[in-house]
């Protein structure tokens, strides 16, 4: 799977990644050393606790690294303010319920669909890319397929 980010959202989870490996993983070694000293490490809950802890930290590391390593940069030129991308709400109407709705077309790890945040992977994000103001558009979801109407986009 590909995750589209923007060079920033790249920077941010390098950085969180070299977080975790310096200053996550010292100390939890550390934490690991202190619960050894303690003795029998059968019935050592410190011991358990910290080898989850860098069992949960190594996961994440390897998650972010391979979002970085799988990642598609998005980069959206400034002069097409009026197109659907990255950073833009977008105003619609679900054609067959009347409905109006905003949305925010944000990055995978910026996602939230509870606060109207969608990713360019969502059905919904993936159908209104590179599309514009007035267009009428088809979605394809997992659910059925339905229509939106652009109307308006701006950026948030």
């Amino acid at each position: 799977m590909n995750n589209y980010l923007t060079q920033d959202a790249i920077q941010k989870l390098q950085e969180e990644i070299e977080q975790r490996k310096v200053v996550v993983r010292k100390r939890i070694n550390e934490d690991l050393k202190e619960a050894r000293a303690h003795g029998d490490l059968s019935e050592n809950y410190e011991y358990k606790a910290a080898k989850k802890d860098r069992a949960q930290n190594e996961g994440r590391i390897r998650y972010l690294e391979k979002m970085v390593r799988t990642a598609i940069v998005i980069e959206e030129p400034p002069e097409e303010l009026d197109v659907v991308g990255i950073g833009k709400k977008v105003a619609l109407t679900f054609i067959e319920d009347c409905e109006f709705e905003e949305f925010t077309i944000v990055t995978t790890i910026e996602a939230d669909p509870m606060e109207f945040r969608i990713s360019l992977e969502s059905p919904l994000g993936r159908a209104l890319f590179n599309h514009r103001k007035g267009d009428v558009v088809l979605v394809e979801s997992p659910q059925g397929s339905y229509e939106v109407k652009i109307e308006n986009i701006c950026c948030y």
